[in-house]
């Protein structure tokens, strides 16, 4: 695949990490700018899961219908302007209103990414691009939560909003110069009013589902800590908002690392195979970080260590996940897309959501949710076995 629609696929890509970590250290300042809590700040980030999950179930079909850079045009577009409304929100009802729609707009880039790969790549191919998209993407978790921590301290929490909309204006001018159009001409139009028989068929296929679902709730168990971590590092441990993105920022790298390992490890055994594995290493560090939660460690060092190698295990599982599910869904790659985005990211809306419903004061809700996100997807990936990829 050529460097440059890889960068541009990175950069659509990184709408979701980029939009959800940017703002995370800003949560203590807008609950006290809203008069609340951050339990409540923290339904924004919900929000902002279900308009994902939503959204993608729509620009599937679209994508399979008019081809993939339309909706992805309309896609940025509408990112741009929600992220302004999010900057000039008066209430946090208004945010989370306009997190919602932002997150409506940012997961066209989600989709259509993920079919343009399918559109270029076999399954292997695949694995190895989802992994190099990991390390382009990679960069928003890790500079993300800094480059928030430094805008919040220095201009205030409506500049990291602003600086969102600045970066949709700038992939929008790179899709239109750059990016053509992927979906495979030989192939006929999909007509939308066939949209949810092609999904009752996904949902009805085994491999896919046990794929997708493999992966979901994998995602959800990272998506746990991204919603627990603000509240555990800056308010339960006492770490200044602005270093918060370096604790952040080292997970992410040990994630970014393991997907560039994973790229070479497909080689051997393919992405099924090394699906299975890792999501074993990730149960096991979830439930490490559990017992240590439980024991309420006077530091946070001791939560640090099980936390890195379990978002770091996520490095492989994600790609592979993804590059087993969309195996073989080259004629309706957009609805395929679309519908494994819109499952990952209902779990994980759930996950989040349930994060602040079981808060109680300590780390031990966040490593609760993610040891048992680690189970199910240890059950998913072993029941999906016997469909070979």
């Amino acid at each position: 695949m050529p460097l440059r629609i890889l960068l541009i696929l990175g950069a659509l890509s990184a709408f979701g990490p980029l939009a959800i970590d940017f703002y995370l250290p800003s949560f203590p300042t807008l609950a006290r700018q809203f008069a609340t809590d951050v339990e409540h700040v923290q339904l924004s980030l919900a929000a902002y899961f279900i308009g994902i999950a939503l959204g993608q179930l729509f620009y599937g079909p679209l994508a399979d219908r008019y081809g993939r850079r339309v909706p992805l045009l309309i896609g940025v577009m509408l990112f741009a302007v929600a992220s302004l409304a999010c900057a000039l929100a008066p209430s946090l009802e208004w945010l989370i209103g306009a997190r919602f729609v932002q997150a409506l707009g940012g997961c066209a880039g989600m989709v259509i990414t993920r079919a343009v790969v399918r559109d270029l790549c076999d399954p292997l191919a695949s694995a190895k691009v989802f992994s190099q998209l990991v390390l382009v993407m990679g960069l928003a978790p890790i500079l993300a939560p800094l480059g928030g921590g430094l805008l919040l301290g220095t201009l205030g929490w409506p500049w990291i909003f602003f600086s969102l909309a600045l970066f949709a204006g700038l992939c929008l001018l790179a899709v239109v110069l750059w990016l053509p159009e992927t979906r495979p001409t030989h192939m006929p139009p999909a007509p939308l009013s066939g949209a949810f028989g092609q999904y009752r068929a996904l949902l009805s296929s085994p491999a896919f589902m046990g794929y997708s679902l493999a992966g979901g709730v994998a995602m959800a168990g990272m998506f746990a800590y991204i919603a627990g971590s603000p509240f555990i590092f800056i308010e339960l441990y006492g770490v200044p908002a602005e270093h918060y993105g370096w604790l952040f920022g080292s997970n992410a790298a040990g994630f970014v690392l393991m997907a560039q390992v994973n790229a070479r490890l497909v080689r051997r055994g393919g992405p099924a195979i090394w699906l299975r594995r890792m999501v074993l290493v990730y149960l096991c560090s979830g439930l490490c970080l559990l017992a240590l939660a439980a024991w309420q460690p006077a530091q946070l060092w001791p939560l640090l260590i099980p936390l890195f190698v379990c978002v770091a295990s996520l490095g492989c599982v994600l790609p592979n996940a993804t590059a087993s599910a969309m195996a073989g869904q080259g004629q309706h790659a957009g609805s395929a897309s679309g519908l494994l985005g819109s499952l990952q990211f209902s779990v994980a809306a759930c996950a989040s959501a349930l994060v602040a419903y079981l808060h109680d004061g300590s780390a031990v809700p966040m490593a609760l949710v993610i040891a048992g996100c680690g189970a199910i997807a240890v059950g998913c990936a072993w029941w999906s076995r016997r469909f070979v990829v």
